[in-house]
């Protein structure tokens, strides 16, 4: 597909489950769907999932996109691997640019989702693959039951997964990389049995089966698997150049039906939320086909 003359019914930016899951609803509506996808979905990233309904020992990230990539190649939805670079409105919808080519659509999908940021780790991704750097409690805690477990991240924002996780385990330490405004969660995290320990400048490095916390000065501390809190980059900026509300986070703002203060343009899945779920994931593209499908002109057979 290129060219300014090509037109689709809907663009979906974002090939992760959110994205994904709006495109198999939008063809089944027999609509125009285009998806582009810039190859960096956090979801690749997941082990294994357990909160996927019907999977019952779990599934990871990859076959699940697996799977609903096969559900798209039978419906012959059109799929580019390529980056949207803009989005502008247009008379009749939106027009976006990608390879050096603009393409026209009249609703546009945002599902392009975060990028955490990641601690000092030079194997992170390894740790991650291994269940060793984990980022997502409300996911995989039961799985975390009862071990030795670390979350790093600054205290005000690291405070509640660690609260979280004490839920869990015995055995839950926070490495303090800044108290920020966090003071006032101290006492609570005491009173919960969290350890909190000030660690600005901590690394982190695998160790035996486990992961090593490096301290300044040399100290170290062994955990069986960390938990980072050290914030996101939300992918909402194709959204806020064409004047969207959003958060201070930059989350995009959406109204019960996926809808942005854009007309025609709508957000799912986690550039419009904190709770990374692919379940919530899944709701919202839901709601935002469905919606979108009736906001265009009717489709007659």
């Amino acid at each position: 597909m290129s060219g300014e003359n090509q037109s689709h019914d809907c663009l979906i930016v974002g090939g992760g489950p959110a994205g994904l899951m709006a495109a198999i609803y939008l063809a089944r509506f027999r609509r125009r769907v285009c998806v582009v996808d810039a190859g960096a979905s956090r979801a690749a990233l997941i082990p294994r999932s357990h909160n996927v309904p019907g999977f019952v020992h779990g599934l990871s990230g990859t076959d699940l996109m697996a799977r609903m990539s096969a559900q798209l190649d039978e419906l012959a939805v059109t799929r580019v691997a390529a980056e949207v670079t803009a989005l502008r409105r247009h008379d009749h919808g939106f027009q976006a640019i990608w390879n050096g080519h603009v393409h026209a659509a009249a609703t546009v999908i945002l599902a392009c989702g975060i990028v955490d940021t990641h601690p000092p780790f030079d194997e992170w991704r390894a740790a991650v693959a291994d269940g060793l750097l984990r980022y997502c409690p409300v996911c995989d805690a039961f799985e975390a039951i009862g071990h030795r477990i670390g979350i790093v991240g600054p205290l005000h924002r690291a405070a509640g997964k660690a609260l979280f996780l004490r839920g869990y385990s015995r055995d839950v330490t926070l490495l303090a990389t800044g108290e920020d405004d966090g003071k006032a969660a101290a006492s609570e995290l005491t009173e919960a049995g969290v350890e909190v320990v000030v660690a600005p400048g901590v690394r982190l490095r695998r160790r035996d089966d486990g992961v090593e916390a490096v301290f300044e000065g040399g100290r170290t501390a062994q955990f069986e698997m960390v938990y980072p809190v050290m914030g996101a980059e939300v992918r909402s900026h194709l959204a806020m150049t064409l004047g969207a509300e959003h958060t201070g986070e930059g989350y995009l703002k959406v109204d019960d039906h996926q809808r942005s203060s854009v007309d025609g343009l709508y957000g799912i899945g986690d550039v419009v939320t904190d709770l990374h779920q692919i379940s919530v994931a899944f709701g919202h593209a839901a709601v935002a086909a469905c919606t979108l499908h009736h906001s265009l002109p009717r489709r007659l057979a």
